[in-house]
């Protein structure tokens, strides 16, 4: 049975020309990484002067806590449709790991540093999270397959793992493992 799941919370209403400019901001992002995207460089991808940003943005890390935001809002949608359609660590865990493989670079800047907390909406962190604790149960439990998610993750689109690494079989071999664990508590 899948417990009853939480309504994300409230994301700030963007204007039009604030929606532009964090889409085209991701775009960038993609294509070449978090230190690419300038106020100036996204000025000039969009056709317009650097000051006129600042009418939307307070500045380069106001719209990084928008993409952050962006990000676990996706993500949080993304695994709660994952654990909605099987509730279990196998399909939270492909979808996690989905997630990180289809937007590397917005992974990253999602997970990676310090989290921005002040700058994000109230409980999106959280929200985006607690996918984990449902199919666990446990807050440790919880953190501890997340570490394990992340792990894998930033390794695997760090490419840090040796050439011919069957990562297939090493997510499958985690999947079980937390699995097992849990069902002999």
């Amino acid at each position: 049975m899948t417990p009853e799941l939480p309504e994300r919370p409230p994301l700030p209403e963007l204007s039009v020309r604030a929606r532009e400019i964090t889409d085209c901001a991701r775009r960038l992002l993609e294509a070449h990484g978090w230190e690419y995207v300038t106020m100036r460089v996204l000025a000039a991808e969009l056709g317009i002067k650097a000051p006129s940003l600042y009418k939307h943005f307070r500045g380069r890390e106001a719209l990084r806590a928008a993409l952050i935001s962006d990000g676990l809002a996706e993500t949080g949608q993304r695994l709660f449709a994952a654990i909605t359609e099987e509730h279990s660590i196998a399909a939270l865990l492909h979808a996690y790991r989905q997630l990180a493989r289809e937007s590397p670079s917005m992974y990253r800047l999602a997970t990676s540093g310090e989290m921005p907390r002040a700058d994000l909406p109230d409980g999106l962190e959280e929200w985006a999270g607690s996918p984990f604790f449902l199919v666990t149960g446990d807050p440790y439990d919880a953190q501890a397959l997340w570490s394990f998610a992340h792990g894998m993750s930033i390794l695997e689109i760090d490419n840090r793992y040796p050439p011919g690494s069957e990562l297939d079989r090493t997510w499958e071999r985690g999947i079980r493992a937390f699995t097992n664990s849990l069902r002999a508590e």
